[in-house]
């Protein structure tokens, strides 16, 4: 019986490492620039589904932006989209059944990044931020940035 115990304690404190460690790298991935974006790979689901849906942080990196899933243990981002390549191609509220899974009031962009098509939920803040940053690029360079009418 004793044994149980001492294997039962030690799940436990790894359970609560490994929460410790996902806190403290959310925290440090939002104190260096992040943002919080919902992502979906839309090849991951079918069209009508509501499945597909993970929290993560969205970083800026000069052209790039970095999305870290919450749940990664991953030390990299989980997803990177070079803005010279990205095209919006619509954007929606989200669903009644989507309501869970993003926070309210959020915006979603159907986007198709490098032949992948993402779907990005976002606040209106974030979303501001981020349309600023497509549109933003060094003199003399196009972004790509087209949104799709």
């Amino acid at each position: 019986m004793g044994s149980v115990a001492v294997i039962v304690e030690i799940l436990l404190l790894l359970a609560c490492l490994l929460l410790c460690w996902l806190a403290i790298r959310r925290v440090r991935l939002m104190r260096g620039g992040g943002v919080d974006v919902c992502l979906r790979r839309r090849s991951a689901v079918a069209r009508d589904s509501v499945a597909g849906w993970h929290f993560g942080v969205g970083r800026y990196r000069g052209d790039e932006f970095a999305w870290y899933r919450l749940t990664s243990f991953r030390f990299g981002p989980t997803v990177r989209i070079d803005r010279t390549g990205l095209e919006i191609v619509d954007r929606r509220a989200p669903t009644s059944e989507e309501n869970y899974a993003i926070p309210q009031p959020s915006t979603v962009l159907h986007c198709r990044a490098e032949n992948e098509d993402l779907e990005l939920a976002m606040t209106p803040g974030v979303l501001t931020g981020f349309l600023s940053w497509l549109e933003a690029s060094p003199p003399g360079r196009t972004t790509g940035y087209r949104q799709a009418s």
